[in-house]
């Protein structure tokens, strides 16, 4: 008669079940199939050791309990190297997106975000967003504080003419140097800057496009985010402010850049202003030369 346990050794296995424990050498034969049926899964692996597991080969109930194969390393890092390449289109899409909206309706702020906060008019520079006194006026008296968090009010005039009457709360930055500390300045969310000079037709633009232009390349690898993304100019500049707001201006006067008394100092704060630009252009040269 079998065993109820079939080795005796220290190695525990499956006993069993009572229809074969009871079976007789002497009664009719056990077709194969019959006695496998009855085998549970570890008797089977005891009895024919030569299966390999992860051969995939082997009895059925071998092959259903075994879990799939794993990826090898090489192959894990191929699926996922097509993962991320897969996620990098979405960055261009989003990118064309963005180009696209700013192309499409101009009223957007450079980064796309949003629009504007204020009225803006036709002013003599078409790729500049310019606004009129009577909206820089509302600016100061408060009328835009419930859509905007903070303003600047930059003055690129010559200091001579900065003194002799000003926009209240402007800022005086006549020199490409000032305008780059604006970006070393911490930024607050709908935040508008406004340029301007004495008419709003040569340094106003000028610098204003400086900021935007240094602006991008700071944010390079964040396209389309800015330090500055809303960004004015005063149409007319200031000549038009103080002859429409002159209550606004501190001193309520207007000194011209062409004033008679002060011609040494347009020549001074000229050529300070000039060598600056000279010397980026003269370094761009010696830069590019390197390449």
């Amino acid at each position: 008669m079998f065993s109820k346990r079939l080795f005796d050794t220290d190695d525990e296995f499956d006993a069993f079940p009572a229809s074969v424990s009871t079976l007789s050498f002497d009664s009719t034969p056990v077709k194969a199939d019959n006695l496998m049926s009855v085998m549970t899964p570890n008797i089977k692996r005891s009895l024919f050791p030569d299966d390999d597991e992860d051969s995939g080969l082997g009895m059925e109930d071998h092959v259903t309990c075994t879990p799939s194969l794993q990826k090898s390393a090489k192959r894990q890092r191929e699926d996922d190297d097509k993962y991320r390449c897969s996620k990098r289109p979405k960055v261009c899409t989003d990118i064309k997106a963005v180009v696209t909206k700013l192309e499409e309706n101009d009223d957007f702020i450079a980064d796309g975000s949003r629009l504007h906060t204020l009225p803006t008019v036709a002013g003599k520079h078409s790729d500049l967003k310019s606004i009129t006194p009577q909206t820089l006026a509302g600016v100061v008296n408060g009328d835009y504080d419930d859509v905007i968090s903070d303003y600047k009010i930059i003055d690129c005039r010559y200091p001579y003419e900065f003194e002799g009457g000003h926009v209240r709360g402007a800022e005086n930055m006549y020199l490409h140097e000032t305008i780059l500390t604006l970006l070393r300045q911490p930024t607050k969310d709908k935040q508008i800057v406004i340029f301007h000079c004495e008419f709003s037709s040569e340094r106003g633009p000028k610098m204003l496009r400086f900021l935007r232009s240094k602006d991008r390349e700071l944010n390079k690898e964040n396209y389309p985010s800015l330090n500055f993304p809303e960004i004015y100019l005063l149409d007319n500049g200031y000549k038009a402010f103080f002859n429409e707001q002159p209550v606004l201006c501190d001193p309520v006067s207007y000194r011209p850049m062409l004033h008679s008394d002060h011609s040494e100092d347009l020549r001074h704060f000229r050529v300070k202003s000039k060598s600056w630009t000279a010397g980026e252009k003269r370094r761009y040269a010696r830069k590019a030369m390197r390449f």
